[in-house]
């Protein structure tokens, strides 16, 4: 459905953990929803299902990885045509591969940046090729403050996130006269399926670096997306980089 009205989003990586909550958060506000995904056994039926049930005007998920230009631009012509634009776009999609340095593989070193940085320089440039037209648009990167403050044992990450962050003031330069803003969002802890299995003991220690006193949630995330992405509450930001860690680096 092509309706001028409507607004449209793409999150990259939106089927699971952030990325599903920030398209719920979309959906949730009548947007049509495109995601990307990998992964053979993502249940694409259900989670279509529940965006439209969450309110999405309508739903496009296609599998197409963020590293190959080739299979991201046909799904950008898709909900170009689909849709008739793009006004948001997320870039969502990443992975970790932690070592230390001395036992990293080049392999786990360069998959990250791949996916994490040259996924994120990729989406981006085949998207605001249309929001430059349309002079109009936003983009939301999705940093971590570990590309801040760094981490052990996460280098190619780190490097990953902190490259984000100078790619997002940089475009942000770029595209203001276009009316375009790119903003960026790094989280600190988040509550996921991975730090739940962590022990007591670990998830104290983690607390106790967190003036807030817990973890947060990807719903909490998802609002910030939406209200950097929407252009009635953030119409006047562009080139930021907002910590949502609880007060954990200031």
């Amino acid at each position: 459905m092509n309706d001028e009205t409507t607004k449209t989003v793409l999150i990259t990586g939106g089927t699971r953990g952030i990325g599903k909550e920030v398209a719920l958060k979309f959906a949730q506000n009548g947007y049509h929803v495109v995601i990307n995904y990998v992964s053979e056994t993502t249940d694409t039926e259900a989670i279509k299902k529940e965006l439209l049930e969450a309110g999405a005007a309508d739903v496009m998920l296609e599998k197409a990885n963020v590293t190959d230009m080739k299979q991201m631009e046909a799904l950008v012509k898709k909900a170009i045509e689909a849709f008739g634009t793009i006004d948001v776009l997320v870039n969502n999609a990443g992975i970790t591969k932690d070592n230390l340095l001395m036992r990293m593989s080049e392999e786990e070193f360069d998959s990250v940046i791949e996916v994490n940085l040259k996924g994120t320089y990729i989406v981006t440039k085949l998207v605001t090729k249309y929001m430059m037209k349309k002079r109009k648009g936003a983009v939301v990167n999705l940093s971590s403050v570990v590309g801040v403050v760094g981490n052990a044992g996460q280098c190619n990450y780190a490097a990953s996130k902190a490259g984000i962050i100078g790619f997002t003031k940089s475009l942000a330069k770029e595209l203001a006269s276009r009316n375009i803003r790119v903003n960026a969002v790094a989280p600190g802890f988040i509550k996921t399926d991975m730090t739940e299995k962590l022990p007591e003991s670990v998830k104290e220690n983690i607390y106790g670096q967190i003036p807030l006193g817990r973890m947060g949630v990807a719903k909490e995330v998802a609002e910030l997306v939406y209200f950097l992405g929407e252009e009635k509450t953030s119409a006047y930001i562009t080139g930021q980089v907002i910590h949502i860690d609880g007060g954990m680096v200031m």
